[in-house]
This record gives structure tokens, C-alpha cells and sequence, in this order.
């Protein structure tokens, strides 16, 4: 599975909090599953556009 988030990105968004070594698979696995999520009811809309309202 690819990454989908940035460490970098996390790390001054939350600026001052330290990580787990695992935190960093789970949030990337919740972001996958998001994306499956909001793909799935673009399909179910007959849509091929995810769209913010999918989220």
C-alpha cells in the first residue's frame, strides 16, 4: 500500500506532540479507508467524481 499521508505534514500540524512509531500506519490505514468510503458512494451516486459531500 502506498503512503498517503506526509510525516512531514503531520509533524508541523501538530507541532510539540511526539508519535508512536505505529501512529503513522494507522492514520495512513483511517485515510484509506476514507478514501473507500467516499469512492464508494460516489459509485453508488453514479458519480465518477468524488466530491467533498462523499466525505
Amino acid at each position: 500500500m502506498a503512503d498517503l499521508i506526509v510525516k512531514s505534514a503531520v509533524k508541523e500540524q501538530l507541532e510539540g506532540q511526539n508519535f508512536a512509531s505505529d501512529f503513522y500506519d494507522a492514520l495512513d490505514e483511517e485515510v484509506a479507508t476514507v478514501f473507500e468510503n467516499a469512492s464508494r458512494r460516489a459509485e453508488e451516486n453514479d458519480r465518477e467524481t468524488v466530491q467533498a459531500r462523499d466525505l
